[in-house]
C-alpha cells in the first residue's frame, strides 16, 4: 500500500523510453513512465480509460486527431477507444493510470 520510488522497477520499453509500474488491482493501475527527448508513445487506443499527468518534461499529445504541446505541470484524458500518442520534445516524466488495469503490462 505505500510505494517508494527507490523500489520501482523499470522496464525498458525501447532506447528512449522506462516504464515502471507504481501499483495496481484489477480496477486501477498506476505507471510511471520516463521519457528522453524524442521518445514516441506511438499511436494507439485500448479499452482503458487513462488519464496522464505531465510531471516534468514537455510533449506533443495527440488524442482522437487533435495535438497539443503540454509541459510540466499539464495533464491529459483519454476515454476508451481514442487513437493517442505522445512525442517528448524536452526530457520528462509522465504518471498515467488506467481503468481498468492494463493486463497487457504485467508479464
Amino acid at each position: 500500500m505505500f510505494l517508494e520510488s527507490k523500489n520501482y522497477h523499470w522496464e525498458k520499453i525501447d532506447e528512449n523510453l522506462e516504464r515502471a509500474l507504481v501499483g495496481y488491482d484489477s480496477s486501477l493501475m498506476l505507471t510511471v513512465v520516463k521519457f528522453k527527448k524524442g521518445g514516441i508513445g506511438y499511436l494507439h487506443k485500448h479499452i482503458h480509460s487513462q488519464a496522464a499527468f505531465i510531471a516534468s518534461g514537455k510533449f506533443e499529445v495527440q488524442i482522437d486527431g487533435e495535438k497539443r504541446i503540454l509541459s510540466s505541470g499539464d495533464s491529459f484524458f483519454v476515454p476508451t477507444e481514442l487513437l493517442h500518442g505522445v512525442v517528448c520534445l524536452e526530457e520528462g516524466m509522465l504518471v498515467e493510470s488506467f481503468s481498468p488495469m492494463r493486463e497487457d503490462f504485467i508479464k
